[in-house]
C-alpha cells in the first residue's frame, strides 16, 4: 500500500516541483544580461525560452505515464539527475546555442518529473485531507517560479557571477532531491506496459473531459500572459523605462508569480468553478494596466498590472485543476496531469514565439497590443463558458428534484456541497452532469 498518511514524502514531492519551476523561471532576469554580452535579438530570447517548452511538451508526450508502469521514485531520480546536468550546461553556456541546448535538456527533465512528482502527490493525498494534492499541484509552480526569480534577481545584482551561481545552487539541490527520492518509499505500484506508455499521446481521464473543456479557454489564457511576462517580461519593461535597474524586469515576473501564489492559497475555500471565474476576470484588468503603463511611460503601472495578472494566473491554475483532478482514478493520474500541462505549456510557448516574430518585424510596442488583445479574447471567451455553466448549474440544481415530492434542492448545498479545498466536489459534478438515476427519471416523465 502507497504510504498515503506519511507527510516527509508529500512535502518532498512538492519540493521537487518547487524547484524544477525556480529552475525554469532562473533565466527570466537574466535574458538582459545574455542579451548585453551576446547581442541576443528578443526573437532570439523567445526562442531560447520556448525550446525549454517544447522539450518540456516532447517529455510529457512520451513520458507522461511513464512512472505509473515503473514506479514514481525510478522516473524522479533519473530525471532530476538530468535537471542537474542541464544546471551544469547553463553554467558553462557561452551564447545562444549553447543557451538553447541547456534548455532543451531542462525541459526534457522537468517534463518527465513533474508528471511523477505532482501523480506522487495525488498518490499521498491523506484520506483525512482529500485535495491537498490538488492544491500543492497549483501552489507549487507560483510559489517555485516566484523563489527562482527572486534568487536571480539577487544574484544580477549582489553577487559576481550571477549567470553561474544561480545554475551550480539549483544543481546542488537536484542532487540532494535525487538522493532523498532514492531513500524515500515507492507511493505507487509499478505495472507492465513502460514501453507502450512512451507513444506519443495525450488523454484526459473521463470523468475530467467536461472540467477540461469547461475552463479549457482560461488556462489558456493566463499561460499565455504568463509566457510574454517570463520571455519578454525584461524588454518590456526597459521599453517603459530605458533608465530603470536592470533588476527590475525579473521583479516584474517575481511580483507576478508572488501574487499568484497568495492567490492560490487565499482562493483554496471557493469552488473550482468560481475560483476559475475570478482568475479569468482579473485578466483585462491586467492587459489595460500593462498598455497604461506603456503609454503614460509609467514602470509602477507595469508593476501594478502584475498584481492582476498574478491572481488570474493563480486562481485560474488552482480552480481548473481541482476540477480536473477531482474525480480521475489512481490509473490515470500522471496522463491527466500531463495533459493539463500540455494544454499550459503549448498556451505559454506558441504565443510568446509568435511575440518574438512580432517585435523582431513591427517592435514591442505594436508586439505588446496585439498580445494584449489575442488573451483579452481568450479570457471574454473563458468567462462566456464558466457564467453559462454556472448559470446552469445553478438552474438544474434549484429546479424540482424527480421523486422528491415537489421539494426543493437549495442551490448552496447542490452546487456548492462544502467550501474547503479538501472536499471531493462529488456535489459539483453531481450538479453539472446529474446522476444517472435522475436523468432516467426526467426520461421518463418527459
Amino acid at each position: 500500500m502507497p504510504p498515503t498518511g506519511k507527510r516527509p514524502p508529500f512535502a518532498l514531492n512538492a519540493s521537487v516541483l518547487i524547484a524544477l519551476l525556480a529552475a525554469s523561471a532562473a533565466p527570466t532576469p537574466l535574458y538582459p544580461v545574455y542579451q548585453d554580452e551576446w547581442g541576443l535579438s528578443p526573437l532570439s530570447v523567445t526562442v531560447v525560452f520556448s525550446a525549454y517548452t517544447l522539450a518540456l511538451l516532447a517529455a510529457l508526450l512520451t513520458t507522461g505515464a511513464l512512472s505509473d508502469h515503473l514506479g514514481r521514485r525510478p522516473v524522479l531520480v533519473g530525471s532530476l539527475l538530468l535537471e542537474a546536468v542541464a544546471m551544469v550546461a547553463f553554467a558553462s553556456a557561452g551564447g545562444a546555442d549553447s543557451l538553447i541546448a541547456a534548455r532543451v535538456l531542462q525541459g526534457l527533465a522537468t517534463g518527465a518529473a513533474s508528471s511523477a512528482a505532482g501523480a506522487a502527490l495525488v498518490d499521498l493525498d491523506a484520506p483525512g485531507h482529500p485535495g491537498r494534492s490538488a492544491l500543492t499541484n497549483s501552489i507549487a509552480p507560483a510559489v517555485g517560479m516566484a523563489a527562482g526569480v527572486l534568487a536571480a534577481t539577487l544574484l544580477v545584482r549582489h553577487a559576481p557571477g550571477p549567470t553561474v551561481t544561480v545554475y551550480l545552487a539549483l544543481a546542488l539541490v537536484f542532487l540532494l532531491q535525487a538522493a532523498a527520492i532514492a531513500l524515500s518509499p515507492e507511493t505507487t505500484r509499478p505495472h507492465p506496459g513502460a514501453w507502450r506508455s512512451l507513444r506519443p499521446r495525450v488523454a484526459v481521464s473521463p470523468p475530467a473531459r467536461r472540467a477540461f473543456l469547461i475552463s479549457g479557454a482560461g488556462v489558456v489564457a493566463v499561460w499565455a500572459l504568463g509566457g510574454f511576462y517570463s520571455s519578454l517580461g525584461p524588454a518590456f519593461v526597459r521599453l517603459v523605462a530605458p533608465d530603470a535597474p536592470r533588476a527590475a524586469g525579473g521583479m516584474v515576473f517575481f511580483t507576478l508569480s508572488l501574487a499568484a501564489a497568495v492567490t492560490v492559497w487565499t482562493t483554496r475555500g471557493l469552488r473550482p468553478l468560481t475560483a476559475t471565474l475570478l482568475g479569468c476576470a482579473a485578466v483585462p484588468a491586467a492587459v489595460t494596466l500593462s498598455l497604461a503603463g506603456l503609454h503614460l511611460i509609467s514602470l509602477p503601472a507595469v508593476f501594478a498590472a502584475a498584481l492582476p495578472a498574478g491572481v488570474a494566473f493563480g486562481a485560474v491554475t488552482q480552480g481548473s485543476m481541482r476540477m480536473v483532478l477531482a474525480r480521475v482514478p489512481r490509473s490515470d493520474r500522471s496522463t491527466t496531469l500531463a495533459a493539463y500541462h500540455v494544454l499550459s505549456y503549448v498556451a505559454m510557448s506558441l504565443p510568446a514565439v509568435g511575440a518574438g516574430v512580432l517585435t523582431q518585424s513591427y517592435g514591442l510596442r505594436t508586439a505588446a497590443h496585439l498580445y494584449a488583445g489575442l488573451v483579452a479574447l481568450l479570457a471574454a471567451a473563458a468567462l462566456l463558458t464558466l457564467a453559462l455553466t454556472l448559470t446552469l448549474t445553478r438552474t438544474r440544481s434549484i429546479g424540482p428534484a424527480a421523486g422528491s415530492g415537489g421539494r426543493r434542492v437549495g442551490s448552496r448545498q447542490a452546487v456548492m456541497g462544502t467550501a474547503r479545498c479538501g472536499d471531493t466536489l462529488e456535489p459539483w459534478h453531481q450538479a453539472m452532469n446529474g446522476s444517472r438515476a435522475t436523468r432516467e427519471r426526467e426520461r421518463a416523465g418527459a
